[in-house]
């Protein structure tokens, strides 16, 4: 009889993983037979895997951080830019000139800010050292006509404390494992489906559902070769599956290369198949 084969999905890496079962979910709801007679399934197959979506997202880079090192080299530049221009007041004939630039560059050496250095330890120095500036040494701000770099300066430090905040109060929503638990769940969604559709080709014939256990079978056998490096022949389109010999349930070539366990449905359902992820 015609069915759909087994594969441990769980030690697919998490890129792989949302590929596979984004696949299968894409073909479960085109297939009329399948949606029809395994609604529900098809339905909790979906949110499953819109879940395992939004953990992976959160789990790889922020989107602030882009923005963040815009942010830091835009007041990188302006700080560099102040301390030339200080500097180059320093050799200024006019006294009252050189002297504000004199005041303004020992507070430039007392601060010591290296904007190559850790970011918020950055951030918190330019925070008092533009409260300076615009407090009791604006009026040599003002002599020297640098008003602009210190209120650019200062937007640029802000925009970099607001969005390291916006990305850490975004870290704290991640709830621990979240990944781990979407995929987990995506695993029993898809194993609820592939034993329904093969109790229905079982009960009803296999005639409604060919084309979609075709099609499983095809990307099974796909992701065993690319993704777990299995040995796996071409499923047959004509009669029951060859990938191996493996049934869902059963023991097979798949099943010595997972840990010797065998499997059910989809893949198995130990809590130790993440372990083997590998990372985007």
């Amino acid at each position: 009889m015609k069915e759909i084969s087994d594969i441990n999905i769980q030690r697919m890496n998490n890129g792989a993983h949302f590929t596979f079962v984004s696949n299968i979910l894409a073909r479960a709801e085109a297939d009329a037979a399948v949606k029809e007679k395994a609604s529900e399934l098809v339905s909790n197959f979906k949110a499953a895997v819109t879940a395992e979506d939004e953990a992976l997202k959160i789990s790889q880079k922020s989107l602030l951080t882009d923005d963040i090192a815009k942010a830091d080299n835009d007041r990188d530049a302006l700080y560099a830019g102040y301390k030339k221009a200080v500097e180059g007041f320093l050799a200024m004939p006019v006294t009252d000139m050189a002297q504000a630039a004199k005041v303004l560059s020992q507070h430039i050496k007392d601060y010591k800010i290296n904007t190559a250095g850790q970011l918020d330890k950055e951030t918190g120095l330019l925070v008092n050292f533009i409260t300076d500036l615009e407090g009791k040494f604006s009026a040599q701000v003002i002599t020297l006509g640098l008003t602009a770099f210190v209120t650019n300066l200062k937007e640029a430090n802000e925009r970099v404390k607001t969005l390291t905040l916006q990305r850490t109060n975004e870290k704290m929503g991640i709830t621990i494992g979240a990944l781990k638990t979407a995929r987990t769940a995506s695993d029993d969604a898809y194993r609820a489906l592939v034993k329904m559709v093969n109790a229905l080709a079982l009960v009803f014939g296999e005639k409604d559902y060919t084309s979609f256990i075709d099609y499983v079978n095809t990307e099974i056998t796909h992701y065993k070769r690319e993704v777990l490096n299995q040995k796996s022949t071409s499923p047959s389109t004509s009669g029951g599956s060859t990938d191996g010999g493996t049934k869902p349930g059963g023991s097979g070539s798949d099943s010595s290369s997972t840990g010797g366990g065998s499997t059910t449905g989809g893949g198995s359902s130990s809590s130790e198949g993440d372990g083997g992820d590998v990372g985007l």
